[in-house]
């Protein structure tokens, strides 16, 4: 569906199924105030495009005060998610949803420092020769919610499961160098590679499940049995989570409601305590205002792109994919429509990463030249080119992708942008069906992503170069990094590869999108992370009325 708005429409019909679930409402004041809303709305929108979702929640706060709030139970904290989790099983998780749930569920092995490195979790290291890592797990983390004792063939089970070719699991190929795995004791696991890795125990950080369990075939997915700081209590229902934290017996509840206005909504009524991202930022100056509400910002590591087909005949062109990098105005969309809640991105991993480039710049701004770079690939006013744009359906999102689109009229390219839910939006992506797509990396931490997402042997499903990307180049040095032993020199050829790929441009680097959590004013202990974990969850409490 060809998508032309500008901003999020708000939808009268999402007001009045909202109003209409209201638990304690008088319906015939909310009925015959939806009208007014609606027609308001459109008026706003018609004449203030800018304005028109800010004055409706303004209008629909209201509405809020026309009706007595149910303060939500004591004993629950609840969490708005923006997406439900798909599996609760991390053999399989790969969404982001799922993945940062499945930390608060299960132990792995090994996590990361603040600067990505990977540092002891469930388990110690040693690197006995370059093809043999022998793990030692500790007293912490030891025991399964079931009351069973986590062990060393429990991890064993864990990757075996993960590495046989008849489960696929989405995490095998990420895992392709380990030989064999062997438990000679409770306490200790030996991995075999089948080359050397310098980056192998990083790739660790899969939560571990009781190998009984996976005997049975039980519904780890469904029904998750881990060794974290939360247990699972109930799944009623897609949109409803409940799960327990260990420590001090504290109920905690997902509840997915997708559209941002609803969530924000439900959060000012009470419904839900607390919620982070996926909420416009013009929704984030209006919730900043409330004294009911709290509004914390940190920084992020999620890397925004827009992505290129390179089997595509205009895509395939580097003068086309140069002059639209020198068309992007990424300071003003970072400024104006982020609400200044976004840094420059220039690389995958910014500079904070151990890997990530010190001294690289992106593509500043400049119409002129991104013009005569169409010219130089043979395009003008009178044959200009023209491209199809594929995002999600969520409204920011295709907000964002508005506004591409016109920067890129600018320089003559013609745009035609095209938003699709989620499945289907990604099924084509990772199919091929794009000439130009925008897309996150999400809590991305090892280099093994270059080989992942650019090398030429990757293309889905063996990996995710999803733009069939191929440089004879890239595929050397990703090579040349992989082979190094010592940190140093690694690092510095994995900052080379991200300075080649800036050259060759089989993305352009948008920005790392900050974290937002809004919450309510009684919420306390929640602490952003840089990757957007919710592992804030772990220390967050209600202040006692």
């Amino acid at each position: 569906m060809n998508s032309i708005f500008s901003l999020p429409a708000l939808s009268a019909a999402a007001i009045v199924l909202w109003l209409l679930l209201s638990r304690k409402s008088n319906s015939s004041v909310f009925l015959s105030c939806v009208g007014c809303v609606s027609r308001t709305a459109l008026l706003v929108r018609e004449t203030h495009p800018t304005k028109h979702l800010v004055m409706a929640i303004l209008l629909i706060a209201g509405l809020i005060n026309l009706t007595a709030c149910s303060a939500p139970p004591q004993d629950v904290l609840r969490f708005g998610l923006a997406s439900a989790p798909v599996t609760l099983d991390p053999r399989f998780a790969t969404d982001a949803t799922s993945s940062r749930i499945n930390r608060l569920l299960y132990r792995r092995l090994v996590d990361f420092d603040e600067a990505a490195r990977p540092v002891p979790s469930l388990a110690t290291w040693e690197m006995l020769s370059p093809k043999h890592y022998r793990f030692t797990l500790g007293k912490e983390g030891r025991e399964f919610h079931d009351g069973s004792r986590l062990t060393a063939r429990d991890v064993k089970a864990t990757y075996n499961f993960i590495l046989d070719s008849k489960n696929a699991s989405p995490h095998r190929a990420t895992l392709a160098m380990i030989a064999d795995v062997k438990a000679p004791d409770d306490d200790t696991i030996d991995f075999y590679l089948n080359k050397p890795d310098a980056l192998f125990p990083g790739m660790l950080a899969i939560g571990i499940v009781p190998e009984r369990l996976i005997a049975a075939g039980h519904p780890l997915g469904q029904k998750p049995v881990g060794s974290g700081p939360f247990e699972f209590a109930a799944w009623p229902m897609e949109g409803r989570l409940r799960l327990v934290r260990t420590a001090d017996r504290q109920a905690l509840e997902f509840l997915h409601v997708p559209d941002p206005t609803v969530r924000a909504l439900k959060l000012m009524r009470g419904e839900i305590d607390m919620l982070q991202n996926d909420v416009p930022p013009e929704l984030v100056t209006y919730l900043e205002a409330r004294k009911d509400l709290q509004v914390r910002r940190g920084g992020g590591s999620n890397f925004s792109y827009l992505g290129f087909n390179m089997n595509d005949p205009v895509m395939r062109r580097l003068e086309v994919r140069r002059a639209i990098a020198y068309a992007l105005d990424r300071q003003a969309i970072i400024r104006y429509v982020l609400g200044g809640a976004a840094r420059p991105a220039a690389a995958m991993f910014p500079p904070d990463h151990w890997a990530g480039p010190r001294n690289l710049s992106g593509y500043p701004r400049d119409l002129r030249r991104a013009r005569a770079l169409l010219k130089e690939a043979g395009f003008d006013e009178r044959h200009p080119v023209r491209i199809t744009y594929k995002t999600s359906s969520d409204p920011f999102r295709i907000r964002l992708a508005t506004i591409i689109q016109s920067q890129l009229a600018e320089i003559g390219i013609r745009v035609d942008l095209y938003s699709y839910d989620w499945g289907t939006f990604y099924g084509d992506i990772k199919a091929g069906r794009f000439q130009m797509f925008s897309l996150s990396w999400v809590g991305v931490k090892t280099p093994d992503i270059f080989r992942y997402a650019f090398h030429s042997t990757s293309i889905p499903p063996v990996g995710a170069n999803r733009g069939r990307f191929a440089s004879v180049m890239i595929d050397h040095l990703i090579e040349a990094a992989e082979a190094e032993s010592q940190p140093l020199a690694q690092a510095g050829k994995y900052r080379e590869i991200q300075r080649h790929l800036l050259e060759e441009l089989p993305y352009v680097p948008l920005w790392y999108e900050d974290h937002v959590f809004v919450a309510r004013r009684d919420v306390t202990g929640y602490a952003l992370a840089m990757d957007g974990n919710y592992d804030g969850l772990l220390k967050v409490s209600r202040e006692s009325r």
